[in-house]
């Protein structure tokens, strides 16, 4: 019909459109005899009339405000703008005039403003949709009309989609759509600013097969009802803000196609067993708290292409029968407690993406486990315990793109790959394993790769840097932490066809000397760390990603300064210097950095005063163990974003500044010991202080403990040893529930121990050292008893972690806590505190009264030291409770009585010292007792029986004088160390299990990732650590009289017969805890 014609040509010239992209408007032609109902997009009936327009993704932009075209076609049924671009124009009130209209989609095109009320008059509709994946810059809203008044004539709608409409503030809009809306199939109305619980009205809408309420903060369960929908096909609430136990009733509703539930992280349940052969194609449950086992019955859902369990709390195996699945296209598990072996999935040829990564997963890998799987093209089982070799076929998938397997024990070498059936692979990842041999020289030939990742593995051989050329997709190699050694070349032209990478880390490479990066432009992370690296820093380092690079570790090399003149990018997030031979005055920070460590090198004079300045967004901060003088910057102040501010091993001096500790409330660890500050601790705690760890230990501190530090209900670790403070028992803490560790060692201070009106405190304490002080009075058998730190409960386990403070909390990093402890007569820095390891040292003061039997209930107690006070009565019983012991000393007491038998049972004492006593009887017989000298009961004169010369029927000989017990000095020769249970002089079976031998580097191993980049960060520190499981290779026993030298561990050495030498169990696993003898003078 012509006039159709006509209107169509007309309707065409008021639109404003891209021609480039248009596919159908753009041939419209009114000079092409073509019948105008054969035009794309255009549908007429019978008679010529048009009946429907097809104009989506047109790159239509505007025009259809005032076509007067558009709304003649009084035949009109089906209109369709989406994807378009419509710059937010309000939606054409004209519209009500296509009074046949049934069908209306402008979805994603662009409309913003109020919904005109015009729509609401148009009662043929049956679909409606006006949702928007994507938030204009003038979103669509509904307030008047609101939602009520835009449906109530709309009694045939069957579908309404109105996803990113704000609809916000509606009242009872559920309801409101059970009543006008008795027809509804679809309806779909995420991210629509809605809130409230789902109404029980919601029922009456008995057509429903689509419900998609996603990202609405609907607050509240999940109703049962939901189950009663007969023809429910679709259900997704993803981000609700759901609770509770999910009603499991409604896994079981058969027409049940797609069941979305994630990111609702209150909301539990568990996947049931399946009854019937249902009809899911897919389940998400990610982020959520669903826990439990996964049953069989999966199986019986033969449909079924997607699951995602990903981060919840599933435990046990993954059910074998998963892999009937034919359907199965993506499968993700990660992030749970899944245990077992992997199953082989031969079955679900449909296979495409597989992710099992961050479970308990263990067994090895098989060809069989993807055979056939042509689909395959994402493989992450990353971070679990798998072992054996990595099976060849995995490289040969056809579609395999990414592969990552990192964290694991996978071990063997790796042949050399078919580049043929490797060439889509992107992505390698097989970081942190056990591989060994040669690098293959297949992995530089894998032209489309994209991210290398070869670290922590025990590759060998050299590896020319010149390699990387054929690889001109490469953005991330590291290739860290192996046995290799990488060897660059100076000729600049041949770095100048490298790949442009974003993220290079060669720490430990055995490199000596910087690689050309002269023209790498989209650099952001380099790792140079660990290395033989001379000389300067050259001055063309900042500059490489043209001023972007955001992380740089330069840490363990033999740098000595850097080269000028030099230009550090502030946008610099991350560096690491420390551990170096700089010396001179402090580089001045990047402006934008987030870490930053110059520790352990020899910088010298002061702390610019401005340093400040350019620390208003550092969270991490340390000049520890450098040569530095002066007092603290009060500059330091402004930086109220620091959570760790490590100042220790320097030789600064003054007075501490009371705004450190007042103004910067998100301090959580403050390090200033070992240097020279004098006054007094500031009295100015914030009441928002968040300090957990403080530590002031080995400076010249006077006064009082402030009695602000209350403040600080979260300190965890407070060292004020070494000092002169003259004060009472700290009970202004006594409500610090958290503290664990207590150093108040060689000060001042004095009276008794016991806080007025309190009975109970510190339940967490497990470190306490108030040695060589001037406490006296009796000990609380109460206050003991409070201390739950130092008990095992009779079904608790030694958990392997250590105190630490946890900073930039996104990235798993922590401020690895140290504190010195006297075990073995020696002075030895805990570098990683167990928080298995207990220890009670109240020696040296001048306690009185009898040892309280409350000690005996300490029963995780390792280290008891009550030597050189005043203490009398007999040695309780009790103490024979302490099973774990492995350090006891009471000598220079007044103690009378027997030796109890019950210390007999204490198999794992290595120390022991109940020297100048009153002790009197027969020194017990058991396994234990015979490896002690004795040195061990001297100046006991009523003792009698081995070690002792004297047998218990002669005459007991003239009494040895005792050293007095208020000489501050003592002679630790006296305690000699016992032969050790079994195995004679050479070694003692430590209590806890938890050993290895010494590692200078691979003890104190860490991996940071910087959120921003993804960035992987190695250091070499025992104060800083990745909240991961590390584990450390097993290496002999080679290191010989280097353990002396304080190479050795707590729980696995003891001292020989004469005190010279530290004797080393090569059966022993300590890789959780490192100890080294302290000097007490600064570096």
């Amino acid at each position: 019909m012509n006039d159709q014609r006509t209107l169509l040509l007309q309707f065409k010239n008021n639109l404003v459109y891209n021609s480039t992209f248009s596919t159908k408007i753009v041939h419209w032609n009114q000079n092409v005899i073509e019948d105008s109902c054969n035009w794309e997009g255009v549908a007429c009936d019978i008679s010529g009339h048009v009946i429907g327009l097809q104009l989506d993704n047109e790159s239509i932009q505007g025009g259809i405000e005032n076509s007067n075209a558009l709304f003649k076609f009084q035949y009109l049924e089906k209109l369709n703008f989406a994807y378009n671009s419509f710059n937010s124009i309000p939606i054409p009130k004209g519209l009500q005039n296509l009074t046949n209209l049934s069908y209306l989609n402008l979805s994603n095109s662009g409309f913003g403003g109020q919904i005109p009320v015009e729509i609401s008059e148009m009662k043929s509709l049956i679909t409606l949709d006006l949702s928007s994946q994507f938030q204009g810059v003038i979103p669509l809203k509904l307030e008047n009309p609101n939602l009520k008044k835009l449906i109530q004539n709309l009694t045939f709608l069957k579908e309404l989609y109105l996803d990113r409409v704000n609809i916000s503030n509606q009242g009872d809009w559920w309801q409101d759509l059970s009543l006008s809306l008795p027809n509804l199939r679809n309806l779909s109305l995420r991210d629509c600013d809605l809130s409230g619980p789902v109404n029980p009205s919601l029922p009456q809408l008995q057509s429903l097969s689509v419900l998609r309420l996603d990202g609405n903060n609907l607050s509240s369960t999940v109703p049962n009802f939901f189950a009663n929908f007969r023809n429910l096909t679709i259900l997704t609430l993803s981000s609700c803000s759901l609770q509770g136990p999910f009603p499991e009733m409604i896994f079981q509703v058969h027409t049940l196609e797609v069941l979305d539930l994630s990111h609702n992280l209150l909301l539990s349940g568990t996947m049931p067993i399946f009854l019937q052969t249902g009809s899911f194609r897919t389940i998400v449950l990610s982020y959520t708290n669903f826990s439990g086992t996964l049953s069989d019955s999966l199986s019986i859902l033969p449909m079924l292409s997607v699951i995602d369990l990903s981060v919840c709390n599933f435990t046990g195996p993954i059910p074998s029968t998963i892999a009937k699945l034919t359907e199965l296209v993506h499968l993700d598990l990660s992030l749970n407690s899944f245990t077992g072996s992997i199953p082989f999935f031969r079955m679900s040829k449909k296979l495409a993406y597989i992710d099992l990564s961050q479970n308990s997963l263990n067994g090895s890998l098989s060809s069989k486990h993807f055979e056939g799987l042509s689909n395959l093209s994402y493989v992450n089982l990353g971070y679990n315990s798998l072992n054996g070799s990595i099976p060849q076929s995995l490289f040969n998938l056809p579609s395999l793109q990414k592969l990552m397997l990192s964290h694991n024990k996978l071990s063997d070498q790796l042949n050399e790959i078919s580049i043929l059936n490797s060439s889509n692979i992107d992505t390698l990842d097989l970081s942190s394993n056990r591989l060994e041999g040669s690098m293959p020289e297949s992995f530089f030939k894998f032209e489309r790769l994209n991210v290398l990742s070869l670290a922590s593995n025990f590759f060998n051989g050299t590896i020319m840097l010149e390699k990387i050329q054929n690889l001109r997709f490469l953005t991330t190699l590291d290739l860290a932490y192996n046995n290799l050694s990488v060897e660059v070349r100076s000729n600049s032209s041949e770095f100048s066809q490298f790949p442009q990478l974003t993220k290079l880390n060669l720490a430990s490479c055995n490199l000596h000397e910087f690689p050309d990066l002269t023209n790498q432009k989209k650099l952001i992370f380099v790792d140079l760390s660990n290395n033989k690296i001379t000389g300067e820093v050259p001055s063309w380092i900042w500059e490489i990603g043209n001023g972007a690079l955001g992380y740089l570790n330069l840490s363990c090399n033999s740098l000595v300064d850097l080269q000028k003149p030099y230009n550090i990018p502030g946008g610099l997030s991350v560096l690491d210097l420390h551990s170096n031979k700089f010396n001179g005055t402090l580089p001045m920070p990047p402006a934008f950095s987030i870490y930053l460590d110059y520790s352990s090198n020899n910088f010298q004079e002061s702390i610019p005063v401005d340093i400040g300045n350019f620390t208003s967004f550092t969270r991490f901060l340390s000049l520890a163990n450098n040569r530095l003088t002066g007092a603290i910057p009060k500059s330091f102040c402004s930086a109220v974003d620091l959570e760790v501010l490590d100042l220790s091993g320097n030789f600064l001096s003054g007075d501490i500044p009371p705004c450190l500790v007042q103004n910067i409330e998100t301090l959580g660890v403050l390090d200033l010991g070992r240097n020279n500050f004098t006054g007094e601790i500031p009295d100015s705690f914030s009441v928002n202080c968040g300090l957990k760890t403080l530590e002031l230990s080995w400076n010249n501190i006077e006064g009082k403990i402030p009695t602000s530090l209350a403040n600080c209900q979260l300190l965890e670790v407070m060292n004020i040893g070494y000092n002169k403070i003259n004060d009472g028992f700290p009970c202004i803490l006594k409500n610090s529930s958290s503290l664990k560790v207590l150093v108040l060692r060689s000060n001042e201070f004095y009276g008794g121990v016991r806080c007025p009106g309190v009975n109970e405190s510190w339940p967490n304490l497990q470190i306490i050292d108030i040695a060589f002080n001037s406490f006296n009075s009796s000990l609380s058998p109460r206050s003991i008893s409070s201390w739950r730190g130092m008990k095992l409960n009779n079904n608790a386990q030694l958990v392997r972690t250590h105190l630490h403070f946890t900073y930039l909390g996104l990235n798993n990093l922590y401020y690895q806590d140290t504190v010195t402890v006297t075990i073995k007569g020696l002075e030895m820095e805990l570098l990683k505190i167990l928080t298995v390891f207990t220890s009670i040292d109240f020696s040296s003061n001048n306690f009185q009264g009898e040892i309280p039997d409350t000690f005996g209930e300490l029963n995780s107690l390792y280290v008891l030291n009550l030597s050189h006070n005043s203490f009398t009565g007999t040695i309780p019983e009790s103490i024979g409770n302490l099973t774990l012991l492995g350090s006891l000393d009471l000598s220079t007491n007044k103690l009378t009585g027997e030796i109890p038998e019950a210390l007999t049972s204490l198999t794992f004492l290595s120390v022991l010292n109940l020297s100048y006593n009153k002790l009197v009887g027969m020194i017990p017989i058991g396994s234990q007792f015979q490896t002690f000298s004795s040195a061990s009961y001297a100046g006991n004169t009523g003792l009698c029986g081995f070690p002792l010369n004297t047998s218990c029927d002669s005459e007991k000989p003239t009494e040895n004088l005792a050293p007095s017990s208020s000489e501050r000095a003592f002679d630790w020769h006296f305690i000699l160390t016992g032969l050790g249970y079994g195995i004679g002089a050479a070694l003692v079976i430590a209590p806890l299990a938890f050993c290895k031998q010494w590692n200078e580097l691979l003890d104190r191993f860490l991996k940071l990732i910087y959120p921003k980049y993804g960035f992987n960060y190695v250091r070499y520190d025992g104060k800083v650590e990745a909240m991961e499981n590390i584990e450390d290779d097993e290496v002999e026993d080679d290191h010989g009289d280097e353990l002396s030298l304080g190479g050795y561990c707590v729980f696995c050495t003891k001292l020989d017969i004469q005190m010279k030498i530290a004797i080393h169990n090569p059966e022993c696993m300590c890789h959780l805890l490192t100890t080294r003898i302290l000097s007490n003078q600064n570096n």
